[in-house]
C-alpha cells in the first residue's frame, strides 16, 4: 500500500524549479522535485482521530459519458492508524469539453490508485509542498487526485514555452490565464499522459453530484490526513452558528513581475505560478489554503483545507505531519 507522500511522478511535471511556497514562506524547504522532508524544527499539535468520518465511503457506477465510458470505483476504509483509498481514478460525473491542444489530447483511462493517510493527523507549524515527484497532494472522495500545478514552463524571454518538457523556470498555471490552453473542463480538470484525469481546481461536477448546495461540503482528504472542503465555510471559524460564506484565499497577484520574468505585454500577470504572493490575513485562509475551526463533521474543531475559486484553487502544500 503506497501512502500519499510516496513520490508518484506526474508526466505533466518535468524537473521543477523552487516552489512559490518555498520562495514566499519563512520555512526552510527542499526544492520541488527533490521529494525531501523539511529540515526545520516544527511545533506539533495532536488532533482527535477522524476514524468516525466517512470511513466507509464507497462508489461504484458506470459513467456513460462519451469521453469516459468506464465504471468509476472508489472505496475508502479506516484502520486504527490509516485512512485507505482503493480506486481507479475514473470520474463519476460528466466531463469535458476539454478543447485541448493536440499534444495534450489524451483519453481517460482506469488507473490503479492505492494510497493512505493518517487517521489521526498532526498539525505542524511548517508548510510542505507536495505535487508531482514530491507526492500527491490528496484525493477527492471519488478517487480522482488533486493536482493543481502543471509542468508547463517558459524561458526568461517567453520565446520558448512548452506544455510538456523543460523550456525554463517560469511555471504555467492551468487556471486563471488565457495564454496557454491546458484544456481544463467545467470541473477544472483535464487528462494527463497515461490517461490520468485530475483536478486543478474546484471539482464542480462532484460537488454538484453530492447535491448539498450552499453548505460546508467535505469533498476529499489531503495527504496529511486532514479533510478538504469546497468553497463554503463559517464566517467565524470557531462558531457553527455563524453564517456561511464563500471563503477567500490569501493570495494575490504581485504588484510587479519578478526579475527576468517574460514581458507582461507578451504573457500577462497570472500566467505563471511565480506571479502570485501570499499575504497573511488578506483572506480567510493560510498559505496552504487551510484554517482551523469547526465543521459539520468535526464539531469540536479541526484543521482543514479548502478548494477556492481563485489562486491557489487547491492547496499547494500541507501542514500536517508526514
Amino acid at each position: 500500500m503506497n501512502d500519499f507522500k510516496t513520490p508518484a511522478f506526474d508526466l505533466y511535471r518535468p524537473t521543477q524549479p523552487m516552489s512559490l511556497i518555498a520562495l514566499l514562506s519563512c520555512f526552510a524547504m527542499t526544492a520541488c522535485g527533490g521529494g525531501g522532508s523539511d529540515t526545520t524544527t516544527t511545533t506539533t499539535t495532536a488532533t482527535a482521530s477522524t476514524a468516525d468520518v466517512l470511513c466507509n465511503y464507497s462508489s461504484n457506477a458506470f459513467n456513460a459519458h462519451p469521453l469516459v465510458n468506464l465504471t468509476s470505483t472508489a472505496n475508502w476504509s479506516c484502520t486504527s492508524s490509516l485512512r485507505k483509498l482503493s480506486a481507479n481514478g475514473v470520474p463519476d460525473h460528466d466531463v469535458g469539453p476539454f478543447n485541448i491542444q493536440s499534444d495534450l489530447d489524451f483519453k481517460i483511462s482506469a488507473q490503479s490508485v492505492s494510497v493512505s493517510a493518517p487517521i489521526a493527523p498532526v498539525l505542524t507549524s511548517t508548510a510542505r509542498q507536495l505535487g508531482g515527484p514530491a507526492g500527491d497532494i490528496g484525493y477527492i472522495l471519488n478517487g480522482v487526485k488533486m493536482d493543481p500545478g502543471t509542468g508547463g514552463n517558459c524561458n526568461n524571454s517567453g520565446s520558448n514555452c512548452t506544455l510538456l518538457g523543460q523550456a525554463g523556470p517560469w511555471r504555467m498555471e492551468a487556471l486563471g490565464q488565457t495564454s496557454f490552453n491546458f484544456g481544463a473542463d467545467s470541473n477544472n480538470a483535464h487528462v494527463q499522459p497515461g490517461g490520468v484525469y485530475h483536478y486543478h481546481g474546484m471539482p464542480e461536477g462532484f460537488i454538484k453530484k453530492l447535491g448539498k448546495g450552499q453548505a460546508m461540503t467535505l469533498v476529499g482528504w489531503a495527504a496529511d490526513g486532514f479533510p478538504v472542503y469546497a468553497r463554503y465555510g463559517y464566517s467565524v471559524a470557531a462558531d457553527a452558528s455563524s453564517t456561511l460564506k464563500v471563503l477567500k484565499s490569501s493570495y494575490r497577484l504581485k504588484a510587479s513581475p519578478d526579475a527576468n520574468r517574460p514581458s507582461t505585454g507578451l504573457l500577462p500577470m497570472g500566467t505563471f505560478m511565480q506571479d502570485y504572493e501570499y499575504v497573511t490575513g488578506l483572506g480567510d485562509l493560510d498559505e496552504c489554503n487551510g484554517r482551523s475551526g469547526v465543521t459539520p463533521e468535526f464539531p469540536k474543531g479541526s484543521y482543514h483545507y479548502y478548494a477556492t475559486d481563485s489562486y491557489p484553487y487547491l492547496q499547494r502544500c500541507v501542514k500536517g505531519q508526514l
